[in-house]
């Protein structure tokens, strides 16, 4: 297994069939046959081998056979895998798809374009309901008052 150490910083594409873990840093698509991302490794860039174990930091998208990240991972990008762990604690933001690395992605259907949805959160918060509104009195939470 080669290793890039800690006090190291790479930039550039790495390619190989080897096993490779990285504790350095990495700017560049890594594309190995075994890939461990220790604690202190970062990779900005996509990744890919068959066995992907995430202790560190990838920045890109990821894709493997297994891919495991453990707790103290962070991986922000895509993830094709198919196996995947994920450890409480661990980072993930993207999207997960199950299937395999080496099988053509089927062309999408043509389809009419539509609108993506879009978020906007609101000026200012909605008012309450009056008491006079029926659904604040369907949803009126207030003890009723006793009469004597």
């Amino acid at each position: 297994m080669s290793t890039l150490s800690s006090d190291l910083q790479f930039e550039g594409n790495v390619t190989g069939t080897g096993d490779l873990q990285i504790d350095g840093q990495i700017r560049g698509d890594v594309r190995v046959g075994r890939l461990i991302v220790g604690e202190t490794g970062a990779i900005e860039g996509n990744v890919s081998a068959d066995y992907i174990e995430v202790r560190g930091r990838i920045v890109g998208g990821v894709v493997g056979k297994q891919v495991k990240l453990i707790s103290t991972a962070y991986v922000d990008g895509d993830i094709t895998a198919e196996q995947l762990s994920i450890d409480i604690g661990a980072y993930f933001q993207g999207r997960c798809i199950q299937g395999r690395r080496d099988a053509p992605a089927a062309a999408p259907a043509p389809q009419a374009a539509t609108p993506q949805p879009t978020f906007t959160a609101p000026a200012a918060p909605s008012p309450l309901p009056q008491a006079s509104d029926p659904i604040a009195q369907m949803i009126d939470l207030r003890p009723a008052q006793v009469r004597a």
